[in-house]
């Protein structure tokens, strides 16, 4: 008899393509995709834009030669590899989008922005260089009006408050969901893996199917046991560059030496969640900046 807890973790190991069923639907009803490439960009905007918001960070090794022809061989393996779809034309994700947004974190990823912008539509979303000036925060905003104003503009849309209100109450629920599933990683033991939590998420925000799943996990998950009593393993807290699809190696190196990941305090994990947008707030562009601006 199956394990009521494998329903999720099963669901997810099948995530890409339960993702991309999703957005071949969703898109054949006239649905935009935008791409994202940081946690700094705001899902709520492209979900209140009636468009669908995907990551498009790269973590297969196997696309890393491509790149290195146009980009240099030091430069971040995940920059790589996001740009080595790009050019293999191989990130059914990336070829479907309609649009994507470039966010300004490190050099690199601006110069593959320059060459990603040669076959992609995109705009350019500046994070704060300097967020501790007094005038930091308020270009932020400015940024995200803009960005607002631009989706508005390619998806031919209205962006209302409304909207906006009702895209942070999703991505509030999401988070919260998520944040949860991590709790289950304070426990003496554990009812699973770093690997495995790792594993419960979404290349697309919202997705209705995934949110279904993550409420089967923290129903059924909290009564598994993971390890028998008095088999203590030593506990981590992964910190560094995001893990995503593809580049979970590290994760599963320190795990199969009697360790387990109890907190991921990167952009795949804790940082994007911690925090939630404001749902009552007067002006809902500016509570999803605050938000953003605070993201570690």
């Amino acid at each position: 008899m199956t394990a009521l807890y494998e329903e999720p973790l099963n669901w997810f190991s099948s995530m890409v393509a339960h993702n991309l069923d999703f957005v071949k639907s969703e898109k054949s009803r006239g649905k935009k995709l935008v791409g994202i490439m940081c946690e700094y960009t705001p899902r709520e905007l492209i979900m209140a834009a009636d468009a669908l918001a995907v990551s498009l960070c790269g973590g297969s090794a196997e696309m890393i030669p491509a790149a290195e022809q146009f980009l240099p061989a030091n430069l971040c393996p995940l920059i790589k590899s996001t740009f080595g779809f790009s050019i293999e034309e191989s990130n059914p994700f990336l070829e479907m989008a309609d649009l994507i947004v470039a966010e300004t974190t490190c050099d690199g990823k601006k110069k593959m922005f320059e060459l990603l912008s040669e076959r992609h539509t995109m705009e350019v979303l500046e994070l704060p260089q300097k967020p501790d000036d007094p005038d930091a925060f308020q270009h932020w905003l400015s940024e995200l009006n803009k960005l607002k104003d631009a989706l508005e503009k390619h998806f031919k849309i209205n962006i209302s408050d409304d909207k906006l209100r009702s895209a942070i109450k999703e991505m509030n629920k999401e988070r919260d969901l998520k944040r949860r599933l991590a709790s289950l990683m304070k426990a003496d033991n554990p009812p699973l893996t770093g690997r495995e939590l790792l594993n419960l998420k979404g290349l697309i925000a919202c997705v209705p199917g995934d949110l279904v799943q993550y409420e089967k996990a923290l129903n059924t998950l909290p009564g598994r046991v993971l390890d028998p009593p008095g088999n203590t393993r030593i506990r981590v807290l992964l910190t560094g560059v995001p893990l995503p699809h593809g580049a979970e190696r590290v994760m599963d190196i320190i795990e199969t030496q009697n360790a387990l990941v109890v907190c991921q305090e990167n952009c795949t994990g804790l940082k994007p969640i911690l925090d939630d947008v404001d749902e009552m707030s007067d002006d809902p562009i500016r509570a999803i900046a605050e938000k953003y601006y605070h993201i570690p």
